[in-house]
């Protein structure tokens, strides 16, 4: 009895040892990214003007979106290993993406051939429409099968090589890349601010460290962060889509700077639009009392680590002290029903079809993201920005270097029920005129920056520049 205590005290001890230095590593690690110099970093001023670079496109340090590209008159041969393809009525994120780049490449004239699965995990035949042809290649629980998907893969190839392959995070793994000799990766996610993600959910769940939260997983995050720095270096080139992250890839990651750059997401720009009619319809539709002195809105999974914990301990706050302000909260997950419970001045929508998702923003004063995973580049943001509305979001490296660049966009707090409260109180103090003018400034970034056609300028020009450096250079002269 006393060897086996003995064993579970030095295990404990052990454990407890190593989860202080992971912590330790990850503290040194956000001191050195924030302490080094930045230059991929925030944009110095709104509106800075990089449309006069010239030089190698390969060492730029800011968003490719910057500048305007002309025509592509060589066509390309593109393969894509994508997570997932939206084939149901209301697709995530990461689908719509994928499906916005890739049909605006398609419609380009290149010849895009998408490795994947169905978003609903069941049979489907097949897409082959003009020049886009997606290949489901699922295994038995729904999820790319690589053995499958790379046998399409090189059937494809045989008829006639790819100009490059393109990979959405590692949806190609990186020992099946180590196979191709080029391979761009777009991380829309990366393990160090994942630790961060873990980080911030462990101090709000759990603040006193009382209860069991996601220590284990704040425990798992140091090795797989290592171990994803490891592997890294088996793409070829590395594409991020804030500045943050790209900072990140070359100062803890080690990749050299000329494999890692920038291309900011895009939606698509004629399906977001401005249009208070529409907005004040939906208000009608769905029961908005008129007389609401703010209306607030906020879209995805209702899940914890989109931060609806910290929207509903802080809402149920604000709104005894303002009753007037009314809340639409759009999307299905088990925080639905929570949100019930904080009476007549919050309304849960369920889940929109991506058609409605438009009027939804217009129906709003201001845009609210609380999630807790500071990583990547929401797409509700930059939609709501379309649509002329200004965010209330969290002050995370990836969205305040990229996306709320300046105060004149909305509002941004620390991940914490006080931070959020205050900024609540800076949207109602401003009130609904203020917010209409910053929606303008808002309207005015997203269209600079992040639309449909500004991305697939950017990777069209990015796989051109890495099949022929001619194209590297900038300007061309076919460029604007």
């Amino acid at each position: 009895m006393g060897l086996k205590h003995q064993s579970y005290r030095n295990s404990s001890s052990s454990k407890l040892l190593c989860f202080r230095y992971s912590a330790l590593a990850l503290i040194f690690a956000s001191l050195f990214l924030f302490l080094v110099p930045f230059r991929y970093g925030p944009e110095p001023l709104f509106g800075t003007d990089h449309t006069h670079f010239n030089g190698d496109l390969r060492d730029t340090r800011f968003p490719w979106n910057h500048l305007c590209f002309g025509p592509a008159f060589e066509k390309l041969k593109l393969a894509v290993f994508s997570k997932t393809w939206p084939v149901d009525a209301a697709p995530g994120g990461m689908e719509r993406h994928a499906e916005t780049l890739y049909r605006a490449l398609a419609a380009r004239g290149h010849e895009i051939h998408i490795f994947t699965v169905p978003s609903d995990r069941k049979s489907h035949h097949d897409i082959h429409q003009g020049s886009l042809h997606v290949y489901f290649a699922a295994n038995d629980h729904g999820s790319v099968n690589c053995s499958l998907a790379f046998e399409i893969f090189n059937r494809v190839n045989a008829n006639g090589p790819f100009d490059y392959v393109h990979t959405e995070s590692v949806s190609l793994p990186h020992w099946r890349a180590k196979m191709v000799a080029n391979v761009a990766v777009t991380w829309h996610g990366i393990w160090y601010e994942i630790m961060h993600s873990k980080l911030f959910q462990e101090l709000l769940s759990n603040p006193d460290s009382l209860l069991p939260g996601p220590m284990t997983e704040l425990q798992e995050a140091m090795p797989r962060l290592l171990d994803e720095i490891r592997f890294f270096p088996s793409y070829t080139q590395h594409i991020c889509i804030s500045n943050n992250a790209a900072d990140v890839l070359v100062k803890i990651y080690q990749l050299p700077k000329r494999k890692v750059h920038v291309i900011l997401n895009g939606v698509d720009e004629t399906k977001f639009t401005h249009d208070p009619i529409v907005g004040a319809r939906f208000r009608q539709r769905h029961g908005v009392p008129g007389n609401a002195s703010i209306v607030m809105g906020v879209a995805g999974r209702l899940v914890r680590d989109k931060g609806h914990p910290l929207l509903y301990e802080a809402f149920s706050s604000f709104t005894r002290r303002h009753p007037g302000v009314f809340l639409l909260v759009a999307g299905s997950g088990p925080w639905g029903r929570r949100y019930a419970e904080l009476g007549p001045t919050v309304k849960v929508l369920g889940a929109l079809d991506p058609s409605e998702l438009s009027e939804f923003y217009n129906a709003l004063d201001v845009f609210v993201n609380p999630t807790l995973r500071p990583q990547g580049l929401d797409l509700t943001l930059i939609e709501a920005m379309h649509c002329g509305k200004p965010v209330l979001t969290p002050n995370y490296p990836s969205i305040v270097g990229t996306v709320v660049v300046s105060e004149e966009f909305g509002y941004t707090f620390s991940p914490n029920v006080e931070s959020f409260v205050e900024a609540l109180e800076l949207v109602v103090r401003d009130g609904a005129k203020k917010l209409w003018n910053k929606g303008k400034v808002c309207k005015q970034h997203a269209v600079s920056l992040f639309t449909a056609s500004k991305m697939a300028s950017a990777y069209e020009r990015f796989f051109l520049c890495m099949k022929n450096s001619r194209y590297c250079r900038y300007p061309l002269p076919t460029d604007c």
